[in-house]
Parts: C-alpha cells; sequence; structure tokens
C-alpha cells in the first residue's frame, strides 16, 4: 500500500457552502497537511486539479481493477472529535460516461463502522450528503427514498443511507472505495467536509408529496395537476370501458368466465383441478376450462400513508375543516415484524389520498353555508363496485384475487378467492427471517384450535358460493431464512432447536431424534460432535452443528424435521377445510421464501401449490423439475413488474427500466407460464399503486398497479396487459370435445 502524505497548500480554497454550518474536512484540490491520505490499488495521479466543462476544479483519483481499491483519510495525529457534527458532504462526479458505485466506510477508535453507498451518476458534480447516524427511507416511513441527486438552492445533492454504528468522539478514519471494477474507474472530487446540522436531509423530504398523494418532483404523462384532469380522464375511460366490455359480451364465456368454445369437463357445481392430456386445468362450476386471470389487493383502502410527525413531507394535506379531511384515521402498524424493523412514522394519523381523489373525481360540488354544511363525502361504495369490476373485466381479468374488497365478490360478477389469517397464542419459531412474523407451531395444539376457529369464520358466509374458487393458507411464511447457506436453508430445524422445552416443536423434534439414536452417544456419533448428556439439547440456546459430507446425518435429520413440521401444518388446515368448507380448493401456502419439505408437504394435502414470482418468468422463481415430479396444478398467486418513471419511489421487486417495458415483460411472463402445462393461472400484484410517500402496513411505496393513486388507469400498461390476457384462451381452452380427464378433484 501506498501512504503519502500531501503537502499543505499555499492557501485554503474556500467556496460558498451549499449550508451554513459547514467546515472543510479536507480539500483534494488544495490539500492541507493535517490529513494522511494512503492509497490501496488507487492512485492519484496528476498533482494539479483540473476544470470539468461545467467550471468545477477538482481532483482525480483513480480506482484500479483490483478486490477493492482504495483511498483512505485519517488525522495525522489522534482522532477526529464530530459529536457536533451531522453529515458528511461530498463534493463528487464521476470521472467516466457512465454511474459509478462508490463505497464510503467511517471508522471509529472502539472499531466501530458507519457505511454508506453512493450510487454516483454521469454527469456533473454532485453533493453528497452522508448522514453520521444510521439513516435510510425506512427511517423516514418508506421503503424507497425519493430519486437522487435533486437540485437543492440551485445544486445538485445526492442523499445516501448510512448503516451501523460510530463513536463520533473518536473518528480514525474515512475510506472511499470500489468492490472489483473490471477497468480502472475514475472520481472527481473537490472536498469532504462536515455539516453541524441536518438541515440537508429534511430538506430531501420537505414537499416531497403533492396534494393528489404522488410525487411532486417528477413529472409523467399520467399525473393529475387538478381536479378537472381527474374528472375528463374518467369520463375517457368510461368511453373505451364501455366500448371493451361490449367485445367481451361476444366472447363464448360462460357466467364464471370458463371458455365455451372448445373442451368440456363434468360440470360439479364448483370450481375444481383436472389434469387432461399432461395439463392441468382450473374448471368453472359449469365445467368449463378456466385459466385464472387475478389481480391482487382490488379494493378502495390503497391510498392510507402515515403523516403523524412527517406533515413537512406534504405540501397540501386538507385543514381540518376541510371536506377532505373526512378521510383521515388513525393507526398502528408497529407490530415487531421484521418488515417493521427500522421504519420510522409507523402510527397515528393518516390520510387516504386515493379515497380523497376519487371525491374530487366523482363527488358532487357542494357550497358551505350555515344553514346548510356540506355532507361528510364518503365514497360511493356502489359506483367504485361496478367500476372496478367493468375494469377488470374489460381489461380481461377474470379472478378478484388474494386481500380484494369483499363487496366485489357479492357482485357475482369475476370468482374470487380468500385469505386464511391463522391468529392465536400459540407458540412460534423464528427462522432468522420473520418478515411477517415468526413460523406458527402446528404441533402446538392451540394452532389447531386457531386454525379451527379462523377456517370455520372464512367459511360461514362462503360455503355454498360457487364463485369461491378456494382459500389460501397463509401468505409467504418463513419457512426459511434468505440466503443459501445451510442456516438459511435449515433456519426451521435451527430455530427449533435453539428454543426451550416447553415449545412443542422442540418436543416433536427431540422426539425424532431420540427415537432414531436412543441416547446421546449414538447423536454424537452421528452429528460428528461430543453430546455429554441428553439435557443438554433441552437447554435454551443449543446450536446443532452444520451439515458435513462426513456426517450426512445432519442434513437428514434435518429434512426430516422440517418435512414433519410442514406435514403437521398443511394437514391441520386441508383437515379444517375439509369439514367447514369441502366444496371449495384448498390454495396452496403462497411461497416466497420456501423449502423443498414445505413445498411437497404442501402438494400433499392442498389442492393446488401457489407461488409468489418476482422473476422474469415463472421458471425463474423454481426448479420446475421438482414441481413437474410433485404433479400438482400450480397458481401464481403473485407477480409483477414496475419501473421509476411514475411517481411512487421504488420499482418493486422486480424491475424494468421504463414504464413501457411493463406490458412487455407481462406478456412475456404470460407466455411462459401458459408453456407450464401444471400453471392454472397468474395473479398480478396489484390493483393500485402504492403511496409514494409508504403504504400503512410497512412503508412500501411500489409502483405496482394496473392504476395510480389518482385512479388514472396507465394506458399504454393497460393495453398490453388486455391484449396478453385475451390471448390466453386461444392458448389454452383446447378445441377438442373430450370426455372427463384423470386426476380430477
Amino acid at each position: 500500500m501506498l501512504r503519502r502524505t500531501l503537502p499543505a497548500a499555499l492557501a485554503l480554497l474556500i467556496s460558498q457552502p451549499l449550508l451554513a454550518g459547514q467546515q472543510t474536512l479536507f480539500n483534494f484540490v488544495r490539500p492541507t497537511s493535517v490529513v494522511s491520505v494512503a492509497t490501496g490499488d488507487a492512485s492519484l495521479p496528476q498533482y494539479n486539479a483540473e476544470q470539468t466543462a461545467e467550471g468545477e476544479v477538482l481532483r482525480r483519483v483513480v480506482f484500479n481493477p483490483a478486490q477493492r481499491p482504495n483511498l483512505r483519510m485519517s488525522p495525522q495525529a489522534g482522532v477526529w472529535d464530530w459529536s457536533a457534527q451531522r453529515a458528511l458532504t461530498l463534493r463528487l462526479q464521476s470521472g467516466m460516461d457512465w454511474a459509478l458505485t462508490v463505497n464510503v466506510s467511517i471508522e471509529s477508535a472502539d472499531g466501530k463502522t458507519l457505511t454508506s453507498r453512493i450510487d454516483l451518476p454521469a454527469g456533473p458534480a454532485q453533493t453528497v450528503v452522508i448522514p453520521l447516524q444510521a439513516s435510510s427511507p425506512l427511517s423516514q416511513g418508506m421503503r424507497a427514498g425519493p430519486p437522487m441527486p435533486w437540485t437543492f438552492e440551485g445544486q445538485r445533492v445526492l442523499l445516501t443511507s448510512s448503516s451501523g454504528e460510530l463513536d463520533l468522539s473518536q473518528v480514525t478514519a474515512v475510506t472511499l472505495s470500489m468492490n472489483q471494477p473490471n477497468v480502472a474507474q475514475s472520481v472527481l472530487v473537490e472536498k469532504i467536509n462536515l455539516q453541524d446540522d441536518d438541515n440537508l436531509q429534511k430538506a430531501a423530504y420537505t414537499g416531497l408529496i403533492d396534494g393528489y398523494g404522488q410525487s411532486a418532483r417528477g413529472r409523467w404523462p399520467e399525473k393529475v395537476g387538478n381536479d378537472e384532469q381527474l374528472k375528463s380522464a374518467a369520463a375517457r375511460e368510461q368511453q373505451q370501458l364501455k366500448s371493451w366490455l361490449a367485445e367481451r359480451q361476444k366472447q363464448p364465456l360462460d357466467r364464471f368466465g370458463g371458455w365455451t368454445g372448445g373442451q368440456t369437463f363434468d360440470a360439479k357445481g364448483f370450481f375444481r383441478t383436472v389434469k387432461r392430456d399432461g395439463r392441468w386445468y382450473l374448471v368453472t362450476p359449469e365445467g368449463h376450462p378456466f385459466y385464472s386471470l387475478g389481480v391482487n389487493a382490488v379494493n378502495d383502502e390503497p391510498g392510507r400513508t402515515y403523516v403523524a410527525g412527517r406533515e413537512s413531507m406534504f405540501s397540501e394535506l386538507p385543514a381540518a375543516d376541510s371536506p377532505l379531511a373526512a378521510f383521515y384515521g388513525e393507526g398502528n402498524n408497529n407490530d415487531g415484524n421484521a418488515s417493521s424493523k427500522g421504519r420510522g412514522f409507523n402510527q397515528g394519523r393518516w390520510f387516504d389520498f386515493y379515497a380523497a381523489n376519487l371525491e374530487r373525481s366523482y363527488g358532487k360540488p357542494c357550497v358551505k353555508s350555515a344553514a346548510e354544511p356540506c355532507p361528510t363525502p364518503t365514497i360511493d361504495a356502489g359506483r367504485w363496485q361496478t367500476h372496478t369490476l367493468d375494469r377488470l373485466q374489460a381489461w380481461g381479468f377474470n379472478t378478484l384475487g388474494n386481500w380484494s374488497e369483499p363487496s366485489l365478490e357479492k357482485a357475482q360478477r369475476v370468482p374470487y378467492t380468500l385469505p386464511l389469517a391463522i391468529v392465536g397464542d400459540y407458540a412460534s419459531i423464528s427462522t432468522g427471517m420473520d418478515w411477517w412474523g415468526a413460523m406458527p407451531d402446528p404441533f402446538d395444539p392451540r394452532f389447531a384450535m386457531a386454525t379451527e376457529r379462523a377456517v370455520a369464520i372464512a367459511a360461514r358466509d362462503h360455503r355454498d358460493d360457487p364463485w369461491l374458487i378456494g382459500y389460501f393458507a397463509d401468505n409467504e411464511l418463513a419457512w426459511a431464512a434468505p440466503g443459501d447457506d445451510p442456516k438459511s436453508r435449515y433456519g426451521l430445524a435451527y430455530g427449533t432447536l435453539r428454543l426451550t422445552t416447553d415449545v412443542p416443536a422442540k418436543r416433536a423434534f427431540l422426539k425424532q431424534l431420540r427415537d432414531k439414536y436412543r441416547n446421546q452417544e449414538g447423536l454424537s456419533k452421528a452429528w460428528g460432535i461430543q453430546l455429554s448428556a441428553w439435557e443438554l439439547m433441552e437447554d435454551p440456546g443449543f446450536e446443532p452443528p452444520l451439515p458435513s459430507p462426513e456426517h450426512p446425518e445432519i442434513e437428514e435429520d434435518f429434512k426430516h424435521f422440517q418435512r414433519s413440521f410442514a406435514d403437521a401444518y398443511f394437514k391441520t388446515i386441508s383437515d379444517a377445510l375439509k369439514w367447514h368448507a369441502p366444496n371449495h380448493l384448498l390454495l396452496g401456502g403462497r411461497f416466497a421464501v420456501t423449502t423443498p419439505e414445505a413445498v411437497a408437504a404442501c402438494a400433499q394435502y392442498c389442492d393446488v401449490l401457489s407461488f409468489n414470482f418476482y422473476t422474469p418468468k415463472p421458471q425463474d422463481g423454481y426448479d420446475f423439475a421438482q414441481l413437474r415430479a410433485l404433479d400438482k396444478p400450480i397458481l401464481v398467486s403473485e407477480f409483477h413488474f414496475g419501473s421509476r418513471d411514475r411517481g411512487p419511489f421504488w420499482p418493486g421487486p422486480m424491475e424494468v427500466a421504463r414504464e413501457e417495458d411493463r406490458g412487455p415483460a407481462y406478456g412475456a411472463f404470460l407466455k411462459a407460464a401458459l408453456a407450464e402445462p401444471a400453471i392454472v393461472g397468474a395473479h398480478w400484484f396489484q390493483f393500485f399503486d402504492q403511496p409514494a410517500s409508504g403504504r400503512v402496513l410497512d412503508g412500501e411505496n411500489g409502483h405496482f398497479g394496473l392504476v395510480g393513486i389518482t385512479d388514472v388507469p396507465y394506458q399504454g400498461f393497460i393495453d398490453q396487459v388486455r391484449k396478453a390476457n385475451l390471448q390466453v384462451e386461444k392458448e389454452i381452452v383446447g378445441t377438442a370435445h373430450k370426455p372427463e380427464g384423470e386426476a380430477a378433484k
């Protein structure tokens, strides 16, 4: 490693600070001798600075192709005391014609480190702001922050996230680095400053959301600027829906949306599954093939976002005496789950922008007077329901996916699905993920009681409804932790053995091991450990060894337990559903992170396997060779494609470059799904965009929607979705009139 102390400049370059309260730590253009600079696989090739096209004077730093090229700055003596500082700022520019990623780490004498990642775009220089305490968009109440950089007081500013911890009274070093660049990469830097206030951080989130719940800083074709735009967009859409619905009337469909123009099956009065000629089908109550094209979360509450404590983020919140004040409410989503960890602003007062926008679009004008005050606005539920069902059918959808408005199902226009939310005081196990909570313990008798209660309540009003396709067994349970390492793959086994023996799952696991090995000597030999007494396994915090080729029994035992666990879980739900709702399908567990043991158990006890696939095509989400061996119909219970150019700051887990790419991606996903004979449908997540400021549940603020928070559809996307949906029947229904196939439920 090359180490050098740069010579002192004759005079310190003093420039106009972005905000008051800045002090310069180090100036690369006119360096002082109070800072030592060391480079590792990096260089400062030119002593003199260079002038950019915009007239700024900066110094080039070259990061060479290596594992971690870096530039490290430290005090020449002692430590830095930054106790009064709130942020580190850097004046940076990419020295290339493309964007660069630069990592910043700040260390203190006690070994603590604060890290930040700078996604530095190509183009002019910007001021990068690194908070000196752990900070992220989640701490502001949202999954993803606003686009960076943004212009503030005439300068480009890029606010980063920070993670970790730091003793600000004894800072020892600041390091800039890159991760394994393939070729030499250059960054232009002027100086590094310290900021003793958080005004820049506050400015990044001030006035961020306009009065319609949209990003105030972006422009896009569907963005609404006034109430008249809302009303005219609604009028145009009504004419289009009328035309599309008239076309739909000409299609050979039964009343449930099944295709009557091809092969038929026995009519059994309820939805069921059938396998014929190697392909699985959903079959309508009237005996026609049905490919489930659904949409999740079709409800009228997508626009709620917390405003309490962050009112400055919103430019136009309704006053207390405004008619739109009716759309305020109170909530608390500080539930302790991993989905809430690190999130700020997760309780208190919220505002429903979507409901307010419906009122603006369809509400009747009212002039207040003392004698006749305006009525409190409410959503016209009947109108919203009719309009929403018109949309779904006009756009080629035929299923209400999970978490949809219950009143929509009562219209008997579109088949629907229901979730089973099993809650109770049963024991639970942490697998290390726990996004929506720890795993329910199916060996606990209280879980069986909670399941019986949940299924009985869910089935009470739906037992004889032919429009109900079936029930999902909860959603995205933490069967494993993310990652490929053994402790993630077998998180359920590890998590169970760490618990005390008052947890039924641990007692079941220990019984499995004792039945197999009889005593601690047998287990010690099989696992390659020294277990002096069996009781040591009963202690809380017991940590089993990692699976290894030398001791294959470890992995065999983990797999055996996890399969027994999954069997108990799905069998409990299946038994309850067969008793309370024998006419409806059990649609599986809506798997996200999962294990082969859980999937196999689901295939044994459920009618359908369901997966949430955030991938370019279904085949990228799971090994379909394994699924074909299970020989079960498969439902894609969630998929989506999002971009960053329509307001919400998060594109979601499956990002495409532009809005124009969402439609082709949707069509390609459906085409790939149709190529799998086991897939019987695909459900889009979700009907609406999430609020740009974060939904009340967990702060997600993704561009997921067919329509925006203003209730205005994304027309280009809708056109392509409809085209893809209408192609499905031609691919799936077949033409031969055959007798009943094999493997029917």
